[in-house]
């Protein structure tokens, strides 16, 4: 199997209550920015949202409770690696994010902070890029 390393490989989604509200906090709060949004009526049906500090992103929609796929809306967990976590953060709480863990140094050398969102999601950010 060949494997790209072009372009994002793992998506994670999540489900709002009000996707385009989310989509909206979303730019403001941590810089994601709108690559796709798909609507079906006041719907969001897919919304593609790109992480500018690196390859990868998230993908979103409203949440359909007659959908066998969907996910509670508030249940997720993401981490996106930064390299300004402090700005980041500043901007984050600027924009109404809900800080539930305050910026830290992680002994394995991650800075590192977690925020919610507002409709519950937890976002996690830091420097560390994995291995």
């Amino acid at each position: 199997m060949e494997t790209r390393t072009d372009r994002p490989s793992v998506w994670p989604c999540l489900s709002y209550r009000d996707a385009r509200a989310a989509i909206r906090f979303l730019a403001d709060a941590f810089g994601f920015v709108e690559r796709a949004c798909y609507t079906a009526g006041d719907a969001v049906a897919h919304a593609e949202l790109a992480w500018p500090s690196g390859a990868g992103g998230i993908m979103l929609g409203s949440a359909d409770a007659a959908s066998d796929i969907d996910r509670p809306t508030g249940a997720g967990l993401v981490y996106m690696v930064t390299d300004a976590p402090d700005a980041l953060l500043a901007r984050a709480t600027a924009a109404g994010a809900e800080v539930v863990r305050d910026i830290k140094d992680e002994d394995y050398g991650n800075r590192t902070f977690t925020v919610r969102d507002p409709e519950g999601n937890l976002w996690s950010f830091g420097t560390y890029p994995g291995s």
